[in-house]
């Protein structure tokens, strides 16, 4: 043992050190070596005696105790250190005392911070070997070796860990925490959950997946019919049952282990400085080419390998890019090659937008050498109903020797769809009954005068049957959405239907999200190059599994003479020749800044010139307006807001939303609304009872506004406007039947 009566006579203990406290500072790295290095944490405590010892008065001796538990590799967590780093910079200490350097920082950035306002506030520094003053230089030195040796320590305690888990991993042997659906069995070894609940709602999310394309819309299939998914999300082994989330649904697509792999490494923590100067870290997911340890087929899975890489790879290909990328998963939207039409010029996507005087025609850009390189002109441009009509040829063509075989396949799979989830739901019931009959045990089993268990016991037991009822009643309503089954009849006017593609693609109940999803399985993406001086484009049709079809179509011609007013503008006037006189329809084309042929813009004398030119005759307005069938006229604007009583913007809303039908023969254009006793009777007054607005209405029915609009233009539900009061505007009429009217089929 060291002899302290040498310590006792160093002169580096004066008055002054004397005068403050002494500080001991304790700590452990972790939970378990507190409870096993015992003998280590008792020494550190006795450092108490030794501070005695070298002259402080007991009650001068401070002992700091808060960071037992934590590691010293830095000092973001260390209250207790930082509590020592306070109050050495305000001169209350006057030694340190640490049974070694590792104690008191494995870090040398927070070592040296320490040592720095040791020297600045003479305080000294104390461990098993001396005492050193850090305004020494040499007692600096010893102080920086071993504060170096002790982070260099805690470099090679983890290098030895680490490389020993990445070895392990390796081989495939690491045990690792399963997600829900897996469980290690006597041997080590990754099997499939014993529990069928949980394995067929696993498999559930993966079947809907392959069904919709979209982890959004498996989202929303679950939660319309009502379906949980289990999670663990402890490592106590316990599943829980909870509603579907976007989270859940995306980490059931995206993890390795559901297609039979292990995967080590596959995250990396990063470290940074907040706005407000905090160190905050955060788990990234690495890109696959940097994951540590891939070994497909390690053990069963829910999917194959080939599966689990499509999977992802359409759910790269569905991440909505920034406006202007194009891409995405299909959406609402009528552009039918949204994301699959391809710039022959530059090879990037192109951007869909839309025109037309609703605003539903679509038109392709590619803009992007412009925008991002400030080009003079964007690439290419061109309209989408001719394109579409082309590319639908040539898929119409290819499908129609499977349409029949599809047809059939069709009505099978929406039965076995149907059974499959009818699976989920009897298991459940299952399990369900299975809890509630164990908490009827436990409670015959208690002795009745035991009330404090008998309580408990009894509370548990209602909750179990209450889940049950609720279970049966899902299965019963689960049963009761079964597809119907059709008579021979039926299905031999569906399997000739089901032939006829043209006609289930274009008809009105297809919508275009499966129209677009339709083409996906098909196309995999178009080339287009716009030949403008011959006014042609030359298509490249590239079909899934990378054969590819070539052919060329031609785009509108502009007229013939340089001089002459182009074909487009003079089929226009005629159009417009019918419904308004010279003056307006020089509005209009100005509106639209359509030139003559030598570039003036368009005047009442100019239109009344062409016109004759064409011969087109001048239009003749009728005397009054007349009626247009059972009490229904045909007005502008302004006498519509007379006869129904609302404002212009209104008007103009009901027209967008299809509340109230009107033509506007070109944009720019006067509107012609047609207004008949079902308009006049669907403004009222007051809200009738049961009416909901537009944002309750989406809740309701679990579907988007959007939604909600189209299902009002076709007559699919009801509304009316309340022109009067506070609570004016659209309601639509809800039953109780309708809430499952836009649910996903099984």
């Amino acid at each position: 043992m060291r002899d302290s009566t040498a310590v006792l006579v160093s002169p580096k203990i004066g008055p002054v050190h004397l005068g403050r406290d002494a500080y001991v500072y304790v700590r452990q790295s972790t939970l378990t070596q507190l409870r096993e290095h015992t003998e280590s944490l008792m020494r550190q405590y006795e450092l108490r005696e030794r501070a005695v010892a070298l002259g402080w008065d007991a009650h001068q001796v401070r002992v700091i105790d808060a960071d037992l538990g934590r590691s010293g590799a830095e000092a973001t967590a260390r209250e207790g250190f930082k509590e020592l780093v306070a109050d050495v910079g305000l001169g209350r200490v006057g030694i340190v005392f640490g049974i070694e350097v590792s104690r008191l920082a494995r870090n040398n950035a927070d070592w040296y911070q320490l040592l720095d306002l040791c020297a600045l506030t003479d305080t000294l520094i104390a461990d098993a070997d001396g005492v050193y003053h850090p305004g020494d230089f040499n007692d600096r030195l010893v102080l920086g070796l071993k504060g170096t040796m002790s982070e260099a320590e805690l470099h090679l305690i983890r290098s030895r860990l680490t490389a020993g888990l990445r070895h392990k991993a390796a081989r495939g042997e690491l045990r690792q925490f399963l997600p829900v659906g897996f469980d290690y069995d006597e041997s080590g070894a990754v099997v499939i959950s014993p529990d069928e609940a949980v394995v067929e709602a696993i498999a559930t999310v993966f079947r809907r997946f392959a069904e919709l394309g979209t982890a959004r819309q498996v989202l929303m299939s679950l939660r319309g019919d009502g379906l949980l998914i289990p999670r663990r999300p402890t490592r106590t082994g316990r599943v829980n049952w909870q509603p579907a989330t976007y989270p859940a649904v995306h980490d059931f697509l995206t993890n390795p282990a559901y297609a039979g792999a292990f995967v080590f490494g596959r995250t990396r923590t990063e470290k940074r400085i907040d706005p407000t100067g905090k160190l905050v870290q955060r788990t990234v997911l690495l890109p696959r080419d940097q994951w540590q340890v891939l070994i497909p087929d390690h053990h069963a899975g829910f999917i194959d390998w080939a599966t689990y890489e499509a999977n992802t790879a359409r759910l790269r290909e569905n991440w909505r890019a920034p406006r202007g990328f194009g891409g995405g998963a299909a959406r609402e939207g009528s552009a039918l090659l949204q994301g699959r039409l391809r710039c022959g010029k530059c090879s990037r996507l192109m951007q869909t937008g839309y025109s037309g005087t609703k605003g539903n025609c679509p038109r392709y850009v590619c803009a992007r050498a412009k925008q991002l390189y400030g080009a003079e002109k964007g690439c290419q441009s061109l309209g989408g109903r001719r394109l579409e009509s082309r590319v639908l040829e040539e898929v119409f063509a290819v499908l129609e020797p499977a349409a029949l075989t599809a047809t059939a396949q069709a009505l099978t799979d929406a039965e076995q769809a149907h059974a499959a989830t009818l699976r989920v739901f009897e298991l459940t019931v299952e399990k369900a009954r299975y809890e509630a009959e164990r908490a009827r045990r436990q409670y015959d089993a208690v002795e009745p005068e035991n009330r404090l268990v008998v309580r408990t016991l009894e509370r548990a037991l209602e909750g179990k049957l209450a889940a049950q009822r609720q279970a049966e009643r899902d299965l019963l309503a689960a049963q009761a959405r079964r597809p119907v089954q059709l008579t021979d009849e039926e299905l031999a006017w569906l399997s000739r239907a089901g032939a006829d593609v043209r006609a289930v693609f274009n008809a009105p109940s297809t919508t275009f999200r499966e129209r677009k999803q339709l083409l996906r399985a098909i196309v995999s993406e178009v080339v287009v190059t716009v030949e403008t001086d011959a006014r042609i484009a030359a298509l490249r049709i590239i079909w899934q599994g990378g054969a590819s079809t070539e052919l060329k179509m031609s785009l509108t011609k502009i007229g013939g003479h340089f001089r002459a007013t182009d074909e487009d503008t003079v089929q226009l006037l005629r159009r417009l020749a019918e419904q308004y006189d010279d003056t307006t329809i020089a509005m209009i084309l100005s509106r639209q800044r359509r030139r003559t042929g030598t570039g003036l813009p368009f005047t009442k004398s100019r239109v009344h010139s062409l016109r004759i030119s064409r011969g087109i005759a001048a239009y003749q307005p009728p005397e009054t307006v007349t009626p247009d069938g059972d009490d229904a006229v045909v007005v502008t604007v302004r006498e519509a807001e007379r006869l129904l009583g609302v404002g212009k913007v209104t008007i103009y809303r009901w027209l967008r939303d299809g509340f109230i039908t009107g033509e506007q023969l070109t944009a720019g254009a006067p509107w012609r609304i047609r207004i008949d006793q079902a308009v006049r009777d669907r403004v009222v007054p007051h809200v009738p009872d049961g009416w909901v607005g537009l944002d309750d209405a989406a809740t309701i029915l679990g579907v988007a506004r959007q939604t909600v609009l189209h299902k009002v233009q076709r007559g699919e539900l009801q509304a009316v406007h309340v022109n009067r009061g506070q609570r004016k505007g659209l309601r639509i009429k809800v039953s109780s039947d309708q809430s499952g009217l836009f649910d996903q089929p099984s």
